[in-house]
């Protein structure tokens, strides 16, 4: 079986993956599920994510530079100038900071959908904590991982059998 990013899912060195019962792991983009064992390229994925975001948030200021020097050909004036300049920094900080919480803890669907049009002004943002996220690991990993692991010990404590006959049981007094 393979995942949505063509990484063969072999299951066979991951606990609870390929074996018909358990919980199974959550793929992340551009990672599938290698970040379980860090198997199967998980390191070249993690660098070509750091380049990638990297890449695309150099490119994403340079197109943001384009948009500056249009203000400063139509002579809107410093004011409005000014205001664009700070909206995308402020956007972008407030993406930033939002996108690093959401690898930590699940986003509420509700807020995501409000923050929509804000995080698409700070894209920048995003792009640059997804880079700093895959230097350290696959962005999103430690969330899936801690979920994972809970949704392991919680399979394996409902699924250990008792030892001994039941009926033999010592009554206490």
């Amino acid at each position: 079986m393979s995942d949505e990013n063509g990484t063969q899912d072999t299951g066979a060195g991951s606990p609870g993956t390929d074996t018909g019962t358990g919980p199974r792991p959550e793929p992340l983009r551009f990672f599938g599920t290698t970040w379980v064992n860090h198997d199967n390229g998980y390191a070249p994925r993690r660098l070509a994510a750091a380049a990638g975001s990297l890449a695309a948030a150099v490119a994403s200021c340079l197109i943001l530079r384009f948009a500056y020097q249009g203000l400063q050909i139509a002579d809107v004036g410093s004011f409005v100038t000014l205001l664009v300049i700070v909206m995308f920094a402020v956007c972008s900080a407030l993406a930033f900071g939002h996108t690093w919480e959401s690898f930590k803890k699940r986003p509420d669907p509700d807020r995501q959908a409000s923050l929509r049009g804000l995080l698409g002004i700070g894209f920048v943002g995003s792009l640059v904590a997804y880079f700093f996220r895959s230097l350290t690991e696959a962005p999103g990993e430690q969330l899936h991982r801690e979920e994972y692991e809970s949704a392991l010990t919680q399979h394996q404590k409902r699924t250990t059998r008792r030892t001994g006959n039941p009926s033999k049981k010592r009554r206490r007094a």
